[in-house]
């Protein structure tokens, strides 16, 4: 059986007046992500596990925040480019875990929705998806709500082909 696991992170600036994607969902929040895309810093993190899995470089290779054609674009587009990359070369994803590192707004109500969608945008079951938020206690930019920050870990899968010898 031939598995690979990836990681990724990201980080994103907050202000005030921005809408906050998380995971695919809108978030009710004051403060978004400052970014060229939607700044769903989720997404991104998962984009970057996804990709490093098969050393595949990073969400900035594929999607160049330099690009007019990525510019406000949804993450949830770019995770799906991101699947057709894993699909192609005949892997699958088998599960994710993602840590979403911010102090404001509790994010728990959003939780099982952001579960339900990135398992749909990857085509998996939502058991197999985990999203956890927590607090960085006041410490730091996150503490601060000066910015989010996200960890994902995925592991893919080769689909073998089944011979009869």
């Amino acid at each position: 059986m031939d598995i690979r696991i990836g990681n990724g992170y990201d980080v994103h600036a907050l202000a005030e007046g921005l809408p906050l994607w998380l995971g695919g969902v809108k978030v009710e929040s004051p403060l978004g992500c400052i970014a060229h895309s939607d700044g769903d810093v989720a997404i991104h993190a998962l984009c970057d596990a996804l990709l490093g899995a098969l050393a595949l470089g990073d969400i900035g290779k594929h999607f160049p925040d330099t690009s007019d054609e990525f510019a406000g674009i949804d993450s949830k587009i770019l995770l799906g480019r991101v699947m057709e990359l894993i699909w192609s070369r005949g892997w699958h994803v088998v599960n994710a875990d993602i840590t979403i590192a911010m102090q404001r707004p509790k994010l728990a109500p959003y939780i099982v929705p952001m579960r339900e969608c990135l398992a749909s945008l990857m085509q998996i079951p939502v058991e197999r998806v985990s999203v956890k938020a927590t607090t960085t206690e006041k410490l730091g930019f996150v503490g601060r709500s000066e910015g989010c920050e996200v960890y994902a870990v995925a592991l893919l899968k080769h689909d073998e082909i089944e011979t009869a010898d």
